[in-house]
């Protein structure tokens, strides 16, 4: 038994072993059209063109000689040819083109058309040019035998219609139209004339309209092929709109009658949907007698015999209805109002003799159907309201709301999210009544029914929440924790799923809540959440956006312990963090900071928090800072904000010299640059109340230097008086001490009259040291002319000046010099008098 279990292993193993033989030989299978595909020399020498061909030789050169892909090229290039040389690329490029396109493939006649267009567009060359080198071209390739050709043709020569002149048009596109449209046309033609007929409707006048295009237009709409009779149904609309009202009615109306009751359902359906959308043309009696009665067979035969209709009157049955309100009677109101009901709830009801398998069949085949007609009659629910009185909304609409918000299908809740704001609106003080239903939709399970409902959750929850006022504080009590209980699952189920976008475009749309909610709701629910996005969240997008609306909760935050608390938060946590992606979010963070909150608010909080990551050990974090700075700088006002001033200029000179990354120092210099442009705003009130200050402190000390003065030269005085009462007989000693008392008598006058700059304020006490000198060298037996000199040189420059606060500084540093050569001149003289006397008794 033994050798046989190996054995089997063995041939285990040999059958894994031709198993991976057979893949290799099917990779190489796989691997030989791309080594066949390989150019061989002699097709890259046949690819290869002369480099010294210029632009229009060359494309000349390939569309003669070229292979398909290098004339593709050429063509897709025409548009760049044109806007360089537009002449040459006329008379040379353009004929080849016209002769390539004849046996060109798919490829190349598509590439045409759009190059044709883009040509048109772009304006290269006048609107007569055009059409006499590319209209001729365009209207060769119409009848292509592929459709999708034929078919892009089309879209351009309509395009070019738009902009050619009228004559242009009746002599190159509509006379040749008259043959082109005969029943003896091929299929392909006769549809390409029905287009071209409803684009040329708008283009001339009625009686034109009337006489040229109308008599083709009764010969489509009868035509054998059902294609072109529907292709002609749809552009009665464009007709209509050009004949008017009166044509319409006598021409267009009989016409759409009988489409109507065509025998192909794709007739009978643009017949409809045509009809539709031309109810505003037709008055009163032509709706009651010939509308109403067709759509009332529509909706009839709708269930029965033709349910190919279904999903275009369910889409257009809100249309409709309004549309036809006025000739309503009130049974016929109740009968539309019923099968709009009707169609709500298609395909959900479960009746009896549906487990039959051949029932079931028919069931999972009109599944999607019956999801489309629903998901039509969510989008027209706003209608309904409109048709039926949002007074009755609650009694009348509200369970068809409940259950198309309930639906099983995702694409019926989604529609059903999208108009929820104008469900709102209509509502307006009754909007209280559908806050379950939104509730709901937020806790839904796919979040594409969120996505369509955050759009315009702002608006919706404002008219929600003055809803809730108007309903009553009870109501309002009890319904609110629910609302916040559905916007936080909301957020967590977009922030676990992969669609980060819906979840960033949440968060943005989550800024709204201060208007709606309280300040500690939003505290307690909402804001801390907000941070722990930043901190933990992968996406920038919505980091930033959670950011974002963070700063907003923060602007509405009344309470300072509870702004203190995030402010510190977001410093230690995000400025300061160990992450250097937090302090980039912490960056972020301050730029809309600087956007939501006043200067001060920024200045007193985050400026210095900022600047210290000019210090951050990365080189993103400082780069993304050099790019803040001018914005930082912004917020900055003169005088009151000097200090950071000067903290920005210090950082900005440290980062000039000591930062070490290349990539960072060049934006440092080119920040420098941009922020010695920058103009600091200056704060007038501050400023105002800086100079009060100022000239209050100088005018405090003026008072107490003419205070001391005051008392410095009663002091003198006195001592002039006693020092010369002291020396009998020198009548020099009291001349002087006379003269020197008018001196300080005229100083004291300029003292107590006119006020003194505070520059001078050190100099104020010099010249009591001159008169005390004066007097010091007058009692050492000074001669009466020098201090007569120096009494009248004082008087001088006292009344020589125009005003005392020019003339006493130019005093007082005289005074200053005049004392001290008066000091050694008086001492030299008391010397040389010695002298003589020792002289004269030596002599005696």
């Amino acid at each position: 038994m033994h050798p046989i279990i190996i054995f089997s292993k063995m041939d285990l193993s040999q059958s894994n072993l031709f198993g991976y033989i057979e893949d290799l030989q099917e990779l190489t299978i796989i691997e030989r059209p791309v080594r066949r595909s390989l150019k061989t020399p002699e097709e890259i020498e046949r690819l290869t063109v002369d480099e010294e061909l210029s632009d229009i030789e060359r494309a000349v050169y390939l569309l003669s000689s070229g292979q398909d892909i290098q004339g593709t090229s050429v063509v897709a290039n025409l548009p760049v040819l044109m806007r360089q040389n537009p002449a040459e690329t006329l008379c040379r490029v353009l004929p080849k083109i016209r002769e390539v396109l004849h046996v060109a493939g798919v490829e190349m006649q598509l590439t045409a058309a759009v190059s044709f267009l883009t040509v048109l567009q772009e304006e290269s060359v006048s609107i007569h040019t055009y059409s006499h080198s590319f209209l001729h071209i365009i209207l060769q390739n119409l009848e292509h035998r592929d459709a999708g050709v034929s078919n892009a043709w089309l879209e351009t020569l309509l395009a070019v219609i738009e902009a050619l002149p009228k004559e242009t048009i009746r002599h190159e596109i509509l006379n040749p139209l008259v043959s082109k449209a005969q029943l003896s046309q091929t299929l392909q033609s006769r549809l390409v004339s029905c287009k071209i007929m409803g684009k040329l409707a708008n283009k001339f006048e009625a009686h034109i309209i009337k006489r040229d295009i109308l008599p083709l237009v009764k010969s489509l709409c009868q035509d054998a092929e059902y294609e072109v009779r529907t292709c002609m149904c749809r552009q009665l609309e464009h007709i209509a709109q050009g004949i008017g009202a009166e044509l319409t009615k006598t021409v267009v109306l009989p016409e759409l009658v009988e489409l109507a009751r065509d025998e192909g359902s794709s007739v009978r359906l643009a017949a409809f949907e045509t009809l539709v959308n031309l109810l505003d043309m037709f008055d009163a009696d032509d709706k009651s007698q010939t509308v109403l009665p067709l759509v009332k067979s529509f909706c009839e035969k709708s269930f029965k015999a033709d349910e190919s209709i279904l999903v275009s009157l369910s889409f257009h049955l809100g249309k409709l209805c309004n549309g036809l309100y006025g000739i309503f009677t009130p049974e016929q109101h109740l009968r539309f109002f019923e099968f709009y009901k009707k169609l709500s709830t298609l395909g959900l009801q479960q009746e009896n003799g549906h487990n039959d398998n051949q029932l079931q069949l028919q069931t999972l085949e009109q599944e999607k159907k019956y999801i489309l007609v629903r998901k039509n009659c969510a989008y027209n629910f706003p209608a309904m309201i409109v048709f039926v009185d949002p007074k009755n909304f609650h009694l009348e609409l509200y369970s068809i709301f409940f259950c198309l918000c309930h639906d099983p299908e995702v694409p019926v809740r989604y529609t059903m999210a999208l108009s929820f704001y104008e469900v709102a609106k209509l509502l307006n003080s009754g909007v209280y009544t559908i806050h379950k239903e939104l509730v709901t939709l937020l806790q839904d399970e796919s979040l594409e029914v969120l996505d369509a409902l955050v759009g315009h959750l702002p608006e919706i929850l404002e008219l929600m929440a003055n809803g809730l006022e108007n309903c009553g504080s009870e109501n309002k009590l009890l319904s609110i924790p629910d609302l916040i209980t559905a916007l936080t699952t909301a957020e967590q189920r977009a922030a676990t799923s992969l669609k980060w976008r819906t979840h960033e475009k949440l968060l943005q749309k989550y800024a709204c809540l201060p208007h709606i909610i309280s300040s500690d709701q939003i505290y307690y629910r909402f804001l801390h959440r907000m941070l722990t996005i930043i901190l933990t969240n992968n996406v920038l997008p919505v980091q930033k956006a959670a950011a974002r609306t963070l700063c907003v909760y923060l602007r509405y935050n009344r309470k300072q312990e509870q702004r203190h608390e995030v402010i510190q938060k977001l410093i230690e946590q995000l400025g300061q963090g160990k992450s250097y992606w937090n302090r980039l979010r912490f960056l972020d963070t301050c730029e809309f900071i600087m956007e939501l909150f006043s200067k001060s608010f920024f200045c007193k909080y985050f400026f210095l928090p900022v600047l210290e990551l000019t210090r951050d050990p990365v080189a993103n974090v400082r780069m993304k800072l050099c790019y803040l700075l001018p914005k930082v700088k912004s917020t900055l006002k003169i005088p009151t904000d000097k200090h950071l001033l000067q903290q920005l200029e210090l950082c900005i000179r440290k980062l000039l010299c000591q930062e070490k990354d290349k990539d960072v120092l060049t934006i440092v210099k080119r920040t420098v640059l941009e922020l010695d442009r920058m103009e600091i705003s200056v704060d007038p009130e501050q400023l105002e109340k800086e100079k009060q200050q100022n000239e209050g402190r100088s005018t405090s000390i003026n008072n107490k230097i003419f205070e001391k003065k005051r008392r410095d030269s009663k002091t003198s005085s006195v001592l002039a008086k006693s020092i010369t009462l002291s020396v009998p007989g020198s009548s020099s000693a009291t001349s002087a001490g006379k003269e020197d008392k008018k001196s300080k008598l005229v100083r004291s006058q300029s003292f107590s009259t006119q006020a003194l700059h505070p520059k001078y304020n050190t100099l104020d006490k010099c010249p009591n040291k001159s008169s005390a000198t004066g007097y010091a060298s007058s009692v050492s037996g000074m001669g009466k002319n020098c201090m007569l000199s120096f009494t009248d040189d004082s008087f001088r420059t006292h009344s020589g000046g125009n005003s005392g606060n020019a003339a006493f500084p130019s005093s007082s540093s005289r005074n200053i010099f005049n004392s001290a050569d008066q000091k050694s001149n008086g001492n030299k003289e008391i010397q040389s008098r010695k002298m003589s006397i020792k002289s004269r008794k030596s002599n005696s």
